[in-house]
């Protein structure tokens, strides 16, 4: 590996480490589909439980 890129790979790691420094942090947690599907069934099920009483 030459000298400049070396360098330039540096560079590169250090502006990615400060773009994710500045990124927000309360960023949404990821729910699977399948996990998604099974809340939406639950809802359903409750909204029904809940109408016929």
């Amino acid at each position: 590996m030459n000298r400049r890129k070396k360098i330039k790979q540096l560079l590169e790691a250090h502006a990615k480490k400060a773009s994710a420094k500045l990124a927000p942090k309360n960023k949404p947690k990821y729910i699977s589909k399948a996990d998604r599907l099974k809340l939406a069934a639950e809802a359903i099920d409750d909204t029904s439980s809940s109408t016929e009483s």
